[in-house]
């Protein structure tokens, strides 16, 4: 790694080392490091693991179950899981419900709730997108009526990742339909089995099921399962948005598709030497390293802004564009060096997963074309930093 570290800093880095080695298995691993999709079974089993550590919830308070890591810590984590080609955490309930109830949930839902996203007892999905209500997110039409101690929910969520597996969602939904688009929005929370919910898969491009629409007709959903205050949902949308988006930046992701990348182009050979000598695509690998290195430092400042007490402002859209721009041309590059042998699509005979180097270099590719939209699309970050930094 390319910081220096302090000698507590270092016996850290050998602890998380050693925990990923005796906790790691080589198939799971190998599924990582493939580009392979992991089975809820592969998920939840890592889970399982970094919660039993009590290193899940790395950036929660200590009082509700983080582990206390300094930033440089966070950052050592997350670079050392990285090049281990572990999974990564299931960001819906630890990463963007968890900070969204420690702020704005009462006490009886931090209670409830917290250790169950530790536990794993409920598996989250998140119910932002619409069909119509997508880059304005803000545009939602899904209805909440109040109906005594019940909300009454009717609606529908588009790009629901993995939601065919959750058994709870977190909602945005208007409960005040002549207010201003921000100021008529509720925060809920609805359990994926009331009557009226119905899930229906999207199949994407590489032929797998990774998202989903999801329905709501007439679903009743209890009162006591709204966040902070009637309306006031948009508070908890923003504050959520700024936790997800840094974690799409995927810091630890581009360094680990980097040296897949390195590797393979050292083995293709392109007029008897290896691709990586060649100048022009030298100057892309070195042209990406360059802005990832970059953005590792600023990364490194949001997480110690967050760990001081502070909330990632426009810092996090910064790192969302450039985050997935560097995915994305990670996956291109890495495409590109396989050539024909970065096959996506099935043949008559079978699958065909393409070189030894980098089997899912297609999939790769064209799975993380949808890096740049989700999460508010890159356009719309550039509105924000260009109102929040530069006051336009």
């Amino acid at each position: 790694m390319d910081m220096n570290f302090t000698p507590e800093e270092i016996a850290f880095r050998d602890e998380v080392r050693a925990f990923l080695k005796d906790n790691l298995t080589p198939e799971l691993s190998d599924k990582v490091g493939d580009g392979e999709h992991l089975s809820k079974a592969d998920m939840e089993a890592w889970h399982a693991k970094l919660n039993a550590r009590g290193w899940l919830a790395n950036h929660w308070p200590e009082q509700y179950g983080g582990p206390g890591w300094s930033a440089v810590q966070k950052y050592i984590f997350e670079h050392e899981c990285a090049i281990a080609h572990a999974p990564r955490i299931v960001p819906f309930g630890v990463n963007m419900l968890g900070p969204v109830l420690i702020k704005y949930g009462n006490e009886q839902q931090k209670k409830h709730w917290l250790p169950r996203i530790l536990n794993g007892d409920d598996w989250w999905c998140q119910g932002y997108s619409e069909p119509g209500a997508g880059s304005d997110l803000a545009g939602v039409k899904t209805t909440a009526v109040r109906d005594g101690n019940d909300y009454i929910v009717n609606g529908q969520k588009t790009w629901t990742t993995l939601g065919q597996h959750a058994n709870m969602i977190f909602c945005l939904v208007r409960t005040d339909p002549a207010a201003k688009k921000q100021s008529g929005i509720s925060f809920l929370l609805v359990d994926m089995q009331s009557p009226g919910v119905e899930i229906r898969p999207i199949i994407t491009l590489d032929g797998a099921h990774e998202v989903n629409e999801v329905f709501f007709t007439d679903v009743r959903v209890p009162a006591e399962n709204l966040v902070y205050e009637e309306n006031r949902g948009w508070d908890c949308a923003k504050y959520l948005l700024t936790y997800e988006r840094t974690n799409i930046a995927g810091v630890g992701f581009s360094i680990a598709a980097l040296a897949r990348l390195k590797k393979a182009a050292a083995k293709v050979q392109k007029n008897g030497k290896p691709l990586l000598d060649d100048p022009l695509f030298a100057a892309r690998v070195a042209k990406v390293e360059i802005d990832l290195e970059n953005m590792k430092t600023t990364n490194l400042r949001v997480i110690a802004a967050v760990a001081g007490g502070g909330v990632p402002g426009a810092e996090s859209s910064m790192l969302k564009i450039r985050g997935t721009v560097i995915r994305q041309e990670l996956t291109s590059l890495l495409r590109r060096a396989m050539g024909p042998e970065a096959r996506a699509l099935a043949d008559e005979e079978g699958w065909h997963p393409g070189a030894e180097e980098a089997p899912n270099a297609a999939l790769g590719y064209f799975n993380n074309r949808k890096l740049s939209i989700f999460g508010g699309s890159n356009e719309i970050q550039r509105n924000i930093i260009s109102k929040m930094i530069l006051g336009l």
